[in-house]
């Protein structure tokens, strides 16, 4: 049996798409941190090369041994809609907005992922993160982890992008020729 304890990174308190933008986490909540660096497992600790995650994974590793950031694990990448807010957009990318979200799969922000292209690397990075180690803790992105429980539970796109993930929260999966959800956006 293996196991992935994907890891929301904090929070960024930003209005903006992030995706891709390189922005810090506020990792003030030193109570939250420690909760939740005692709850997980002694397993390495892993994370997107986004500062946010990066730090975050910093600041749950404890005695756990730290492997190299990986840009396969980052968010899905908004293009041409990074650093922009959804109400602006929305006016002037109505169409395309409506469709990238209520239809969510091969649709594409101008010079960015898609819904697919997304689940297909982050579900290529926990394939390869599993490989060697049978437990890992992998800290990540909203959009990486949803990919995961779509993966697993097997609804549609749009029904799992209904699915919260709070910032801190620990979403466990198992692997035993299948994944499996054992827990969803659990905050200790």
């Amino acid at each position: 049996m293996k196991r992935i304890f994907w890891v929301r990174h904090g929070p960024t308190h930003r209005a903006e798409i992030n995706g891709w933008t390189d922005v810090p986490a506020d990792l003030s909540d030193h109570a939250a941190l420690a909760r939740l660096s005692a709850f997980l497992p002694n397993a390495p600790v892993i994370s997107s090369d986004l500062i946010r995650a990066v730090a975050t994974a910093d600041a749950i590793q404890g005695d756990r041994p730290r492997l190299d950031h990986r840009a396969d694990l980052r968010e899905l990448h908004f293009g041409a809609w990074e650093g922009q807010r959804f109400d602006t957009l929305d006016a002037a990318n109505s169409a395309l907005m409506r469709s990238y979200w209520e239809a969510p799969g091969h649709q594409r922000a101008p010079g960015g992922e898609s819904w697919n292209d997304l689940c297909a690397r982050i579900g290529a990075a926990a394939d390869a993160l599993i490989a060697d180690v049978d437990t890992i803790v992998a800290v990540a992105h909203m959009g990486a982890i949803l990919t995961q429980v779509q993966r697993a539970n097997g609804k549609s796109a749009y029904d799992t992008l209904a699915q919260r993930i709070s910032n801190l929260s620990v979403t466990e999966l198992t692997y035993d020729g299948t994944w499996h959800l054992v827990r969803v956006d659990h905050c200790p």
